[in-house]
């Protein structure tokens, strides 16, 4: 009988359809569980199970929440359950120790909002999610960080647990085959352009959440000083921002640069986007795991220009894959936007330097892999202890180490 592993996340669960379905086709029965549409899972014939959770504070509805997860593992029975993001890091031990489950795996992808914002709210509630994280852990086989500084950080403050361990991009990885196919089958750039109203110009393109944390407003102020230098060049914001409830920019502060800022709201195609881009912007101001956007910017060879938060730095190595610039200076983003426009052929030594990277490390094989040897590890540990024979061994090397490459170090190394 196949080990059974059980997904849990929120409502972009879906990006992680590729890596749940290598896992699948390693031999693993796989089912998932999110906050989000259930028709990307339907469509590749794997089990969805929809609980709804308020990303924002909101203790009411975070115990209803952990009610239906508990209900959730109840019925599934896993033999593992791993699970992605802030609060299902959270709600999946807590729901899983009401149940008597023994192999949870928690996934920390960043620090999010509440060690993000300097806010009294997010102050007050930094020792709240420490504890939640303590008591957490105790119910928590293994915890997955995507980058040394965060493990590093939850051991400090007594969060891991059992086992802590880095596999880069642990998220789920990047499906470079599916990525690579995207980009060919990509309808031509002039029909975007066209349908955009993009015409010639230079594009910069950002894509992520429209919120202050993402460094939106320090980007709207670089696009102004871009414009004034080279008013040619136009903005792609691509991402939400009606869903993002009180840390979304406004409309109207978008609108004041409408003459060079095109805001698209979400899209779903994004590859194709990546191929008009001349330069990708990430101004991110948030203590996130390893972006997802800046992954695909470099499998899609735009070159980068980034904050230096952590999370960024796994993936840009200032002026060998990328140009990173301080959070919170949007004159530097500027500057750095205009760099990569005057000088073309440095901004694509730097972008092949970046895909290079991001095939060697963050590949969906590579992380695939890491995580078939944590869970042998976790299945033969719960066998022995229950007394059975090991049912299954997955196959991989040892993953409790990311693989290393003749790269520059990382910002903070």
């Amino acid at each position: 009988m196949s080990p059974h592993v059980l997904y849990v996340g929120s409502e972009d669960h879906h990006l992680r359809i590729p890596f749940m379905l290598a896992v699948r086709d390693s031999g693993f029965e796989v089912t998932a569980a999110g906050s989000g549409d259930s028709s990307p899972f339907e469509r590749v014939g794997l089990p969805f199970h929809r609980f709804h959770f308020d990303r924002f504070i909101s203790p009411r509805s975070d115990w209803t929440a952990i009610k239906r997860l508990s209900t959730i593992v109840r019925e599934v029975r896993p033999d593992l359950a791993q699970g992605y993001d802030t609060k299902p890091c959270l709600f999946l031990p807590l729901a899983g120790r009401a149940v008597g489950h023994p192999g949870i795996v928690r996934t920390i992808c960043g620090r999010a909002w509440v060690y993000s914002s300097r806010s009294p709210l997010a102050l007050a509630a930094r020792p709240v999610y420490r504890a939640l994280h303590r008591l957490a852990a105790r119910s928590t086989a293994a915890t997955v960080f995507e980058m040394d500084d965060d493990h590093a950080f939850f051991e400090r403050y007594g969060m891991t647990g059992n086992r802590g361990l880095v596999i880069s991009a642990g998220g789920g990885g990047l499906d470079v085959a599916g990525i690579t196919r995207s980009l060919s089958n990509s309808p031509p750039p002039n029909q975007l352009r066209a349908e955009l109203g993009l015409g010639a110009s230079p594009i910069i393109i950002t894509v992520t959440r429209m919120t202050r944390h993402k460094g939106i407003p320090a980007l709207l102020k670089a696009a102004a000083l871009v414009h004034r230098a080279r008013p040619d060049v136009k903005f792609l914001l691509v991402g939400p921002r009606e869903s993002e409830g009180p840390l979304a920019v406004t409309q109207v502060e978008i609108d004041q640069h409408s003459g060079y800022v095109i805001a698209t709201g979400p899209r779903s195609d994004v590859p194709a986007l990546l191929r008009l881009a001349d330069v990708f912007a990430f101004p991110t101001e948030y203590r996130e795991g390893v972006p997802r956007a800046l992954l695909e910017a470099s499998l899609a060879a735009v070159p980068i220009v980034s904050t230096s938060m952590p999370g960024c730095c796994e993936v840009v190595r200032d002026g060998w894959s990328g140009l990173l610039v301080p959070p919170h200076a949007p004159d530097l983003l500027a500057k750095r936007i205009i760099e990569l426009l005057s000088d073309p052929a440095r901004a694509q030594t730097m972008a092949a330097n970046a895909a290079a990277l991001v095939k060697e490390k963050f590949s969906l094989t590579a992380i695939v892999a890491q995580h078939m040897a944590l869970y042998s590890k976790l299945l033969a540990e719960s066998y022995q202890s229950s007394g059975a024979r090991t049912q299954h061994t997955a196959p991989g090397p040892d993953g409790e180490n990311s693989p290393s490459g003749a790269y520059p170090e990382r910002c903070g190394s």
